[in-house]
């Protein structure tokens, strides 16, 4: 009889898959061209087009493939640690003010060479290219 029982909840038992983190608050940013500042500098760094913000995540690392182990996802900020075999690793928090300007700090290894970098990134227009 106990193996009946042991048997009955186990078979009420249920796995549930583990869920990705959705890092929705780069999903609401909008596509198109974005302009990079370094903080407290007005020049502009970069201009980069994206149709998929996680891009932002990796800067320093922009083709390399990488895994992903995220830090936190809330919705106005995410934090990712990313590692690109052969390429370095990175630490990237995102900031979202609005789904048109968030603030990114990213660090890491890219080249055997270390990088820390603040950024005001704002979305400046659609894509060029």
């Amino acid at each position: 009889m106990k193996w009946v029982l042991a048997a009955t909840m186990l078979a009420g038992a249920t796995a549930v898959p583990a869920q990705a983190p959705s890092l929705a608050m780069l999903d609401g940013l909008e596509k198109g061209s974005w302009q990079l500042r370094e903080r407290g500098n007005n020049a502009v760094a970069q201009t980069m087009c994206f149709g998929d913000a996680r891009r932002m995540i990796q800067i320093y690392h922009p083709r390399a493939n990488c895994s992903r182990y995220v830090i936190e996802d809330t919705p106005k900020s995410v934090t990712v640690h990313y590692t690109c075999p052969g390429a370095g690793h990175g630490r990237t928090t995102i900031r979202s003010e609005t789904n048109r300007l968030v603030q990114i700090d990213t660090q890491g290894i890219a080249d055997g060479k270390p990088f820390s970098q603040a950024y005001e990134a704002r979305r400046s227009g659609a894509c060029t290219n």
